[in-house]
């Protein structure tokens, strides 16, 4: 279950710079993308109730972790990709130095609400989440007990960080803390569609079969008896093993994708880096799941699995193509692991996250569209304007490069198959 993935806009390393205080003031009513119905929001409370700041220091940043992953506990909306140890580790690899901006809001000393972000230039001035095209979903933090009081004072903390600059927060999950952020916004806003996201009921094998036709299911379960038959065993990998077989993981990854379009980005050392680091620690704090499938002793299979409360996804595997040489169905291996240990873990949900190649479709996933959630001062409302138009012709331009993509894999497959068959008959 392999997302696609395009590289990241700014590589650097982390820079550092005082972090800033700001005043949360009055918010007002109005109704929120995707369906989400306009609410009245309050005045927000004095500063000395929900006083927001801004972080511009990646070592503050780093010292945010104990905090940032109890916040994270406390937003049923959050994704693995809010983790603390995901945000901090792609800074590392990716973030542009002097850019770090997170907007951070306490009630009482405790952290309720958090916007992670970095200023980049398009050329015009955005905030932009962290995590870059690496990270299948973006969004905020929010405090579930008090998470529209923490919205208001976020928005305002927001409103002042950003300054001329354009907020472009991609990839918003329908029902992302975003949402009410967005709610809460005082200023213009406007919202498009993002990337395609496949998900599945967090049930168990059986149930998944049930949704497919009677001729595929009783494939998958053949392809299932085959697995059984070949003796692959399934191994997960403890946290102070990650990095080793994190390295395995890439190496099988290249081999599987050699001379077939391998994303560059995944045979980067800064991606590496960046997966080494965060998944040791999400390994650790029952964040993810690396998970290893040996045969004879030999590792042939890996799958990164990463998870939160509601939701789980397969994020990346590798395969070595001997098990392709052997008609062994990848898919189905990883599918029965992940379905398995989302019903145990007690899931809602298991996201083949974004993209909707053929063999995520051969599962009959339910798409779930991602948002694109644009939000500007009122006096950087033209260049909002511009933005967005631009934004939205450039999805244009690349759904109608997909399409002529698909049409001609289309032909190409129907002239293989005339081949084929013309060589049959000869």
């Amino acid at each position: 279950m392999t997302p696609r993935r395009t590289p990241p806009d700014a590589p650097g390393t982390a820079g550092a710079a005082a972090p800033a205080p700001l005043s949360p003031g009055a918010v007002s009513a109005a109704p929120g993308p995707a369906g989400l119905p306009g609410r009245r929001e309050p005045a927000a409370p004095p500063p000395a109730e929900l006083p927001a700041t801004l972080c511009r220091d990646p070592e503050e940043f780093a010292a945010l972790a104990t905090d940032w992953r109890a916040l994270q506990r406390r937003c049923r909306a959050a994704t693995p990709f809010q983790s603390h140890a995901w945000l901090y580790s792609w800074w590392l690899s990716y973030g542009t130095p002097g850019r770090l901006r997170i907007v951070l809001v306490r009630r009482a000393g405790r952290l309720v609400g958090a916007a992670p972000l970095m200023l980049t230039y398009r050329p015009l001035p955005v905030l932009v989440p962290l995590g870059g095209s690496i990270t299948d979903f973006s969004d905020v933090l929010l405090d579930d007990s008090c998470a529209q009081l923490a919205a208001g004072a976020l928005a305002e903390g927001l409103r002042r960080a950003a300054r001329g600059a354009v907020v472009d927060l991609r990839e918003v999950r329908p029902g992302a803390a975003a949402e009410r952020l967005y709610a809460a916004w005082p200023g213009p806003r406007r919202t498009l569609t993002d990337s395609v996201c496949l998900e599945l009921p967090g049930v168990p094998m059986p149930q998944l079969l049930a949704r497919l036709t009677g001729a595929r299911a009783r494939r998958v379960r053949a392809k299932l008896r085959k697995l059984d038959a070949l003796g692959i065993e399934e191994h997960a990998v403890p946290a102070h093993e990650v990095p080793a077989a994190v390295a395995n993981m890439l190496r099988l990854h290249g081999l599987q994708w050699a001379g077939r379009g391998v994303t560059p980005e995944h045979l980067r050392p800064r991606f590496a880096d960046h997966l080494v680091r965060a998944t040791r620690e999400m390994v650790a704090g029952g964040d993810a799941v690396l998970t290893e499938y040996r045969m004879a002793g030999r590792v042939m299979a890996a799958d990164l699995m990463l998870m939160s409360t509601d939701l789980a996804g397969g994020y990346l595997f590798g395969a070595d193509p001997e098990l392709r040489a052997r008609k062994v169905d990848i898919t189905t291996m990883l599918m029965r692991h992940d379905a398995r240990h989302v019903v145990e873990t007690r899931r809602g949900a298991l996201s083949l996250l974004r993209g909707t190649e053929p063999y995520k479709r051969h599962w009959r996933p339910v798409a779930v569209a991602n948002q694109r959630l644009l939000l500007s001062r009122r006096a950087a409302a033209p260049a909002l304007r511009l933005y967005a138009a631009q934004a939205h012709g450039r999805a244009l331009a690349a759904g109608l490069a997909r399409e002529r993509l698909t049409s001609l894999r289309g032909v190409r497959a129907r002239l293989n198959a005339w081949q084929t068959r013309g060589a049959s008959r000869r």
